[in-house]
């Protein structure tokens, strides 16, 4: 005989109680995607020259540049400087979903993904 106790395994909640919760922590993530959308990191680099506005789910919304930072002689300068803005405007919108995911499961973005089996996207 056996030993094993399937209620050990889930924490004493029953199967029913396990697919409460887990409907429970998807709405509770659908409501926080929603959130996300709303919300807007900015970053800005070159002194101010290039700005942009990342919400939080990553998704650029604006981009503003300084009339002064364009020079069709140094095309590349202002190139450098959009991707730089992008991606620290994308890292920070990471950061906020990461915030904000923990606040309202307990759980760091990626142990959430890997125990849902999803990117998150």
């Amino acid at each position: 005989m056996s030993d094993f106790d399937p209620g050990k395994l889930l924490g004493g909640m029953g199967m029913s109680g396990l697919f409460e919760h887990a409907r429970e922590l998807q709405e509770k993530l659908a409501r926080l995607q929603e959130d996300l959308r709303h919300r807007t990191v900015d970053a800005t680099v070159g002194g101010g020259m290039v700005e942009v506005t990342v919400n939080g789910r990553g998704d650029l919304v604006s981009v503003r540049i300084d009339p002064q930072a364009v020079d069709p002689r140094d095309v590349e300068m202002l190139q450098d400087l959009i991707v730089a803005a992008v991606n620290q405007g994308t890292q920070r919108a990471r950061e906020l979903a990461e915030e904000e995911t923990r606040r309202v499961t307990g759980l760091p973005l990626d142990q959430l993904q890997g125990l849902l089996g999803g990117s998150g996207s």
